[in-house]
């Protein structure tokens, strides 16, 4: 029997979370992993490429690489797409396309100019070819193509997933500062949380990251029940996609979790968070409390406690927000003796009103924002 086709993959992830996506990847079977810059690189089988898409929850998207070539210049560019692989099957007139672009190459430093030419080629191809061309589309594209520019080469990859994979559907409502989803499983996955020991968020705002975390634990898969751009591939292959989706809704446990608890101020917004968690099809794992973070009951524990303050980017917020961190510190250390404390800091000064010393400060982006993942052990 023939070896599988292995593909050559990138994962786009939060910066920060390289190694965490690296990790997560290796499980659902992928080879050659490498850790890259807000991205991990891959090789795969069509079906691990098809579980990665159902199953992966740090990715914001992946890509499939369909051709590598020199890159030096504007010409080396247009014709180097057009010459690097057979566009017969991929590049039919009907569907349409986009095209987005990183990284530089001479006489091609903005990443607009960069996907243009890309397009043109495209297009230009198309037009020798059949007479007629596709349409663009910047929204929902049968075809999204990434070029990346750099070190004199041009890689030219097609992104199998279609609307981004942090979007898992359960979030129609969402609070002021939404946490991605994506990024709120890496944070989890970071703290080694795995159902069988207490979880809390003394700040839960709309609930994402205990959503993710009963999600994780319980194996409710992010890519079931949505579609991929992969589906409108020439090459792709329904059986063996039913078959990967057939084994990501088996693989839901029926473990039982220990208890999930998350507290919220503001009764409107911890009602998106039960609102969010009911869809997300965790509501009757969570207990949600409403009330202020200081009179906050953590479940018994010992357990790991999750939280993402506000980190004071309004001006005028900063006199108050130190006053809720040195609470929260207080908080913690008189009720959750012998927990361990998980908090996204944006701010160092703010974290610094806990009063405490963090044992870890894994760097982060959220948002843009330069975070640190910061772990404390209570005493």
């Amino acid at each position: 029997m023939p070896e599988p086709q292995r593909l050559s993959c990138i994962a786009v992830v939060p910066q920060g979370l390289e190694q965490a996506g690296a990790e997560e990847l290796q499980e659902l079977g992928a080879v050659g992993v490498k850790a890259l810059r807000r991205a991990v690189g891959f090789q795969a089988d069509q079906a691990c490429f098809y579980r990665a898409q159902l199953r992966a929850r740090l990715p914001f998207r992946i890509l499939r690489q369909l051709g590598s070539f020199p890159c030096r210049s504007r010409d080396e560019l247009f014709w180097g797409v057009q010459r690097c692989i057979d566009w017969e099957t991929w590049l039919k007139p009907e569907l349409s396309l986009r095209v987005d672009a990183t990284g530089s190459a001479p006489g091609l430093n903005h990443s607009h100019y960069s996907a243009l030419q890309v397009k043109n080629a495209l297009v230009d191809w198309q037009q020798q070819r059949f007479g007629e061309r596709s349409s663009v589309d910047l929204e929902q594209p049968d075809l999204s193509f990434h070029i990346h520019l750099g070190g004199g080469q041009a890689t030219l990859s097609i992104d199998g997933s279609g609307e981004s994979l942090h979007r898992r559907g359960y979030r129609p409502r969402m609070g002021l500062a939404p946490l991605k989803e994506n990024l709120a499983a890496g944070l989890l996955r970071l703290t080694g949380w795995d159902g069988s020991v207490p979880l809390a968020d003394p700040l839960c705002g709309s609930g994402t990251l205990l959503i993710e975390a009963a999600c994780m634990a319980k194996r409710l898969h992010s890519g079931l029940g949505r579609s991929f751009a992969l589906e409108r591939w020439p090459d792709f292959n329904p059986e063996l996609w039913q078959r990967e989706n057939a084994a990501a809704t088996a693989d839901a446990s029926d473990q039982p979790l220990a208890a999930i608890k998350g507290n919220e101020l503001e009764r409107s917004v911890l009602e998106q968070a039960q609102d969010n968690a009911d869809a997300a099809g965790v509501g009757d794992l969570i207990t949600w409390q409403l009330g202020d973070c200081r009179q906050f009951e953590p479940p018994q524990g010992p357990g790991i406690l999750v939280c993402n303050p506000p980190y004071g980017e309004r001006l005028g917020d900063r006199e108050q927000l130190e006053v809720l961190y040195s609470d929260l510190g207080q908080m913690v250390k008189e009720r959750c003796s012998g927990w361990s404390l998980w908090l996204l800091s944006g701010n160092p000064e703010l974290t610094g009103a806990l009063r405490m010393k963090a044992s870890r400060r894994i760097p982060v982006s959220n948002g843009g924002i330069d975070c640190r993942w910061l772990h404390y052990e209570i005493r």
